[in-house]
C-alpha cells in the first residue's frame, strides 16, 4: 500500500497552468477576437514586452499554436497569425457542414434543457452585440453558441474534431461576418438553429446548421476571392 501511496503521488499531475498555456491562451484568445489579424506578424520581442515573460515561453506557446493550426512560420518573417487559402476554405467549409449538421441533429434529439438555455443565452448575448456593432463581442458569443451546440451533441469524437475546426474558421469568420447584409443573414439562421433544437427536431436542427454553414461559406468565399484578386492587381501594377 505504501510503494502504491509512493507511485501514485509521483504520477499526479496538479491542475497548475503552466507560464506556457497561460501566454498561448491568452494569444489565442487575441486571434480569436481579431485583435491579433490574419497575417499578422508575431515579434517575440514584442510579445515579451507586452506580456511581461521570457523568449522561451513565448516560443514554446507560438509552437502549440502552430501545432492548431492558428500561427504558421513565414521564411524570412518568422511566425504570423495563420491565412487560409481558397482552396483550405473550401475544404474547412465542408468538413464543418457535415459534422454541425450531425451536432445538431443529436442536440435537438437528445434535447438537454441546459443545452437549449446556454446556445439561447448565447444568442441573445448576440444579438445584442450586433445590435450595438461590437464585433468583439460578437465573435465571443458566436463561439459561445458553437460551443454549446458542440458540447450538447454529447459525443467525444466530433467534439474533438469540431474544435480545432472552429479555431480555424474564426480565423474566417471574421471575413464572413464583414460582408454586406451577412450580420442578418448569420442571425436569421442561427436562430433558426436554436428554434430546431429547442423544438426537438433533429432533422430541422441538421438542415438548419448545414444551411447556415453554406451561406457563411458562400460569403467567406467571396471575400477571400475578392481579396487575392486585389492583391494580384496590386501585384501586377507594381
Amino acid at each position: 500500500m505504501e510503494k502504491r501511496g509512493e507511485l501514485h503521488s509521483t504520477l499526479r499531475i496538479e491542475d497548475v497552468p503552466t507560464v506556457r498555456s497561460m501566454v498561448a491562451q491568452k494569444l489565442r484568445e487575441a486571434i480569436m477576437s481579431g485583435t491579433l489579424k490574419p497575417g499578422q506578424r508575431l515579434v517575440e520581442r514584442e510579445l515579451c514586452e507586452m506580456m511581461g515573460v521570457s523568449r522561451p515561453s513565448i516560443r514554446e506557446a507560438l509552437r502549440a499554436l502552430e501545432a492548431d493550426g492558428l500561427v504558421n512560420t513565414v521564411p524570412h518573417r518568422g511566425p504570423v497569425v495563420s491565412t487560409i487559402s481558397l482552396d483550405e476554405a473550401k475544404q474547412l467549409y465542408a468538413a464543418r457542414a457535415v459534422l454541425e449538421g450531425f451536432a445538431g441533429r443529436e442536440c435537438a434529439r437528445l434535447h438537454d434543457p441546459d443545452v437549449v438555455r446556454r446556445i439561447g443565452d448565447a444568442l441573445t448575448r448576440l444579438k445584442a452585440a450586433f445590435a450595438e456593432g461590437d464585433l468583439t463581442a460578437a465573435l465571443e458569443a458566436k463561439t459561445d453558441f458553437y460551443a454549446a451546440l458542440i458540447g450538447g451533441c454529447q459525443n467525444t469524437f466530433v467534439e474533438r474534431m469540431l474544435r480545432p475546426l472552429h479555431d480555424r474558421i474564426t480565423l474566417l469568420r471574421i471575413t464572413s461576418m464583414s460582408h454586406p447584409k451577412r450580420i442578418n443573414k448569420s442571425l436569421r439562421e442561427v436562430t433558426a438553429i436554436w428554434r430546431a433544437i429547442q423544438s426537438g427536431d433533429p432533422d430541422l436542427a441538421e438542415q438548419c446548421c448545414v444551411d447556415h454553414v453554406k451561406a457563411a461559406a458562400v460569403a467567406a468565399l467571396s471575400m477571400i476571392e475578392q481579396s487575392s484578386a486585389e492583391k494580384e492587381k496590386a501585384i501586377a501594377d507594381e
